[in-house]
């Protein structure tokens, strides 16, 4: 039932999503939600099936990542070889020149993704043991980048513009969380912590929240051993077991 639920929402999110303009610095905002919408339905329904322990929340997709699979930080070859989910993809309309959507095809990898997924491959061996009791989403679908093709985050952009976009991602959010009933909601970086606080508050229930470092090779952090200091994160907030 919940698999369902998860494509009926997230069909939802995409309709309110549809047409959202924005002004510079922005030159192009991507949607996979709808040019990716196959493998992305695919994750949902193969994956989202049955109440989750731990739901973990990214903030955006990543050029190299869900941007190309539809898939939350979906590095091609953990989505592909991993997750078993390989599907065409459409392209966005219109589409930047130095930022192509060649969906399974990309030749680049996407760091965040990779390191995300190979620490849940490395402690849980296969993605079914892994998304038992585990889901992973991204609380805003959209991907924006400036003329020069640079990734912009959602910080950078006009608030009013961004307010309906909060509105319409806090609300799938908040929807997501009562979808899966999860007993931990995770945010990878303070950015999603925070929009899993406000959600889990629309959603209503009990909740224990907690955050692990975000994996971008951005954050000097990350770079000095992001598995191991993630992992200890988990464990001691008490998520995972040591």
């Amino acid at each position: 039932m919940s698999a369902a639920a998860l494509i009926d929402s997230s069909r939802r999110l995409e309709s309110a999503l549809h047409g959202a303009r924005f002004s510079p610095p922005v030159s192009h905002a991507y949607n996979p939600l709808e040019y990716a919408r196959v493998p992305h339905e695919l994750y949902l329904s193969k994956y989202g099936k049955g109440k989750k322990r731990v739901l973990f929340l990214g903030m955006n997709p990543g050029p190299f990542g869900m941007a190309q699979t539809g898939v939350p930080f979906g590095e091609i070859a953990a989505v592909r070889d991993w997750m078993g989910i390989e599907a065409p993809v459409g392209k966005p309309v219109p589409e930047h020149l130095k930022r192509p959507i060649e969906g399974f095809a990309c030749p680049k990898s996407e760091v965040s993704g990779r390191r995300l997924w190979g620490l849940f491959a490395e402690r849980f061996g296969t993605a079914e043991a892994f998304f038992k009791d585990h889901f992973v989403a991204n609380y805003c679908p959209l991907v924006w980048m400036s003329s020069t093709g640079a990734n912009l985050t959602p910080d950078k952009l006009s608030s009013a513009e961004m307010e309906p976009v909060e509105q319409a991602c806090l609300a799938h959010l908040a929807e997501v969380i009562g979808i899966l009933q999860p007993e931990w909601l995770v945010g990878v970086g303070a950015f999603a912590e925070e929009r899993l606080r406000r959600a889990a508050a629309k959603a209503g229930g009990e909740f224990k929240i907690g955050r692990v470092l975000h994996p971008s090779p951005a954050s000097p952090a990350a770079n000095r051993g992001w598995s191991e200091a993630a992992t200890k994160q988990l464990v001691a907030q008490g998520v995972w077991s040591a």
